[in-house]
């Protein structure tokens, strides 16, 4: 059985907790990320844009003015069983995760949820392929939603 830490008051100690947005805390330029966590927002970001890249797949909907958010771009990420076992798939998601931490800052814009989905070739892919896949998904989101408007 899994001992207790030493010192008074053991019950009581508050640990610290997982920050929400990195860019917050090292004081980084561009606006705030945060992720999805609800199947709602991967559902509501699913009926919207869609681009299809090698690397991966996005999906991006603008959140309408009644919805409350903590942070102006807010992504999700998804790989399924088809991508191959658990390590795989982790694996995908850490790519991703970095990925969207380095250029939705830059060619996000504020009021989006973003969903990338992990493909077959996600893993293999080089690094600098992968940022073209997502910069150009990115740019045709917006062109298509600015030429809607």
């Amino acid at each position: 059985h899994k001992r207790r830490p030493s010192g008074s008051g053991a019950s009581s100690r508050t640990w610290p907790q997982k920050p929400v947005c990195l860019r917050r805390i090292m004081n980084m330029s561009g606006p705030a990320l945060s992720t999805l966590r609800v199947r709602r927002d991967f559902l509501a970001a699913a009926k919207a844009d869609k681009q299809v890249r090698r690397g991966l797949v996005l999906q991006a909907r603008h959140r309408m003015a009644d919805e409350a958010a903590s942070t102006p771009i807010r992504f999700g990420l998804t790989a399924s069983k088809k991508t191959g076992n658990a390590v795989r798939r982790n694996r995908i998601r850490r790519r991703l995760r970095a990925l969207a931490q380095e250029l939705l800052p830059q060619y996000g814009q504020s009021g989006y949820d973003y969903v990338m989905i992990g493909r077959v070739h996600t893993v293999g892919r080089s690094w600098s392929a992968l940022r073209k896949d997502l910069s150009s998904a990115l740019k045709a989101i917006h062109k298509e939603t600015s030429e809607k408007e």
